[in-house]
C-alpha cells in the first residue's frame, strides 16, 4: 500500500509541475511582402487662384470660364520634367469625368461632348500637364446634373461624400512612365484620416490609402493591371455612396527601342 501511495503522490507531483509549467511560445506568421509600393508624390507647382468659374452644356458643347493668373491650359506645368512619370505633350487640360467613367482630357475651355438624357455624376478638375488633380474646391465642379437634347436642365450640388477615379489610365510606354506610375483620384464631401479612407486594389494587393494626395505606385509588372478603389468609413466597412467602388484596368509597354 505504501509503494502505490507513494507512486500515486509521484504522479500528482508530476501533472502539477506540468501544469504549472510557462506555455510554449506561437510563432507568428509573417505577413507576406507586398509586391507594389505606393509612396506619396513630391509637393507640386502649386496654383492657388486657379478656379473653373462657370461652366455650361449646351447643344453638346461645352463652355468653361476659367479663372486665376496662375493656371492655364495648353501649356506645360514647370515641374513636370522632375515628376518622372507619364505627361501630356499638349500641356495643363481640364479632367471631365461622367458617371466615373474614364475621364476625356480637354486643352480648350471649349469643346464637344456627348451626354445621353438622363441623370448623371459629373465632375471636372483643373489639372497639371502630368495628370495630377488641383485639389482646391474653386479648381472643380462636382455635381449631379439632369441632361435632354445635349443640354443642362438642371443641376445641383453633390451632398453625398464621393470618390472618382482619374489615374492610371490607358496606355504607358516605356521606362519612364511604367517605372512609377500615378495614383490619383478625386474626392467630394468627405476627408480622409478618422473618419474616411481610401482602399486601393492594385492586381488584388490591398493598401490603405488616409491622406488625399497623389501617390507613386512602383513595382507593377509590364501588361494589364486593374485597380479597385473603395471610398470606406473608419471601420474598414464600404461607404454606401453613388459610383462606389470603381475599378480600372490600363495597360504597361515595353519601348522597343529601350530593349
Amino acid at each position: 500500500m505504501r509503494t502505490l501511495s507513494f507512486f500515486l503522490l509521484l504522479t500528482l507531483f508530476s501533472l502539477a509541475a506540468c501544469n504549472n509549467s510557462a506555455p510554449s511560445e506561437q510563432t507568428e506568421e509573417t505577413p507576406p511582402a507586398q509586391k507594389y509600393t505606393v509612396t506619396p508624390f513630391a509637393s507640386s507647382t502649386e496654383f492657388a487662384d486657379a478656379a473653373i468659374e462657370s461652366m455650361e452644356y449646351k447643344d453638346g458643347k461645352f463652355t468653361f470660364g476659367i479663372g486665376g493668373s496662375t493656371y492655364q491650359l495648353g501649356v506645360q506645368t514647370p515641374d513636370a520634367d522632375a515628376k518622372m512619370c507619364a505627361n501630356s505633350a499638349k500641356g495643363q487640360h481640364i479632367h471631365l469625368i461622367v458617371d466615373n467613367a474614364p475621364y476625356a482630357a480637354e486643352y480648350t475651355r471649349e469643346f464637344e461632348y456627348d451626354i445621353p438624357d438622363g441623370e448623371h455624376y459629373l465632375l471636372a478638375f483643373l489639372s497639371r500637364s502630368y495628370h495630377e488633380s488641383i485639389k482646391t474646391k474653386a479648381a472643380s465642379k462636382v455635381q449631379k446634373i439632369s441632361v435632354a437634347n445635349k443640354s443642362f436642365t438642371a443641376t445641383s450640388d453633390l451632398m453625398d461624400p464621393m470618390l472618382f477615379y482619374s489615374r492610371p489610365k490607358g496606355e504607358y510606354i516605356g521606362k519612364k512612365e511604367t517605372d512609377k506610375v500615378m495614383l490619383d483620384f478625386y474626392l467630394a464631401n468627405c476627408t480622409l484620416g478618422t473618419d474616411y479612407k481610401v482602399k486601393a486594389e492594385i492586381n488584388g494587393e490591398e493598401h490603405m490609402i488616409d491622406k488625399w494626395q497623389p501617390y507613386y505606385i512602383e513595382g507593377l509588372p509590364i501588361g494589364d493591371n486593374t485597380i479597385k478603389l473603395t471610398l470606406v468609413d473608419k471601420d474598414g466597412n464600404m461607404v454606401n455612396t453613388p459610383l462606389n467602388p470603381v475599378e480600372r484596368t490600363f495597360t504597361l509597354k515595353a519601348d522597343p527601342t529601350e530593349q
